[in-house]
């Protein structure tokens, strides 16, 4: 019998079936670890005078010399605060870039780069959505990111994050068709997980989190710093746990126009500290997303 209107089916991206986290293949992280943790930490430049961006107060008339120069404070002094910060406790990071950085300021992509970091495409501005784009702006824009990144840092990047997760109906075929292994887009798992795409290339998903990420958590629900380090700590310690059964992947989404603020950047230390101090235990494997996705394409 053919279902009612009311009851038919719903629409569904094609990419991925449903499975349980409980009915998967069990493996090992490297050095039969249990548990993969990565810093995202997303640097971002945006157009003055116009475009999207995270505010921090009310949205003024262009110029909105305000909210830009607040987040440009995170290019000029926040992400020197938090790479120190990466370096002191020998933290790895995956660094999700705009292209506009290598115009802007080109010394920080270079400081990324020094320090062995992994460089993840994350559109050229956070100013705008590629999900808006046509069909063919949208490869360009993927496929220029790539190599611009390439041609200036030496490493074409495997991972990709849209701006704003932006994503059209075709953005997982098109960065699998424009050379990249992996996306950061969806949010619907601990562990990775291979999607499908049109041409039958296949493409990685890699857990990046939208909970323990400071812009939904300091900026949409106005959360003070001391209770969003306590999350990163509490997430840390009960995925440990849960870990014993299946090996997990934890991520840590951080701008450093956010946490990098004196008075953020203290309650960051002594979480990212709390982490870092289980660096001995064989179970934990500090990592990049690059690192995950070259881990599983092997399996």
């Amino acid at each position: 019998m053919k279902p009612s209107k009311a009851t038919e089916l719903l629409p569904t991206h094609g990419r991925f079936a449903y499975q349980a986290i409980t009915q998967r293949h069990d493996y090992h992280w490297p050095n039969k670890s249990r548990l993969a943790v990565y810093i995202g930490f997303n640097v971002e430049h945006f157009a003055f005078g116009s475009g999207l961006g995270a505010n921090l107060g009310p949205l003024s008339p262009q110029p909105d010399v305000l909210n830009y120069s607040w987040r440009e404070y995170g290019n000029r002094v926040g992400a020197w605060r938090c790479l120190s910060l990466f370096d002191e406790l020998a933290l790895p990071t995956g660094a999700l870039i705009n292209t506009a950085l290598y115009d802007h300021c080109p010394e920080l992509v270079a400081a990324l780069v020094a320090r062995g970091d992994e460089l993840i495409g994350h559109g050229h501005t956070n100013a705008e959505r590629q999900g808006q784009f046509s069909e063919e702006d949208e490869f360009a824009l993927l496929s220029d990111c790539r190599a611009r990144i390439l041609s200036e840092s030496g490493v074409a990047p495997k991972g990709w994050l849209s701006p704003w997760i932006s994503e059209s109906a075709v953005t997982p075929d098109l960065l699998a068709e424009a050379g990249y292994g992996y996306t950061l887009n969806w949010c619907h798992d601990d562990q990775p997980g291979l999607m499908q795409t049109r041409n039958g290339q296949g493409l990685w998903s890699i857990p990046y989190p939208q909970e323990i990420n400071d812009i939904p958590m300091l900026i949409g629900r106005q959360m003070d710093m001391a209770p969003f380090a306590q999350m990163i700590i509490d997430q840390f310690d009960e995925m440990l746990r849960q870990s014993k059964t299946q090996p997990l992947v934890m991520g840590i989404a951080l701008h450093p126009y956010l946490v990098g603020q004196p008075y953020r950047l203290g309650h960051l230390r002594r979480a990212l500290a709390h982490l870092a101090a289980a660096r001995d235990r064989n179970d934990i494997w500090f990592t990049t997303p690059g690192e995950i996705h070259r881990h599983v394409q092997a399996l």
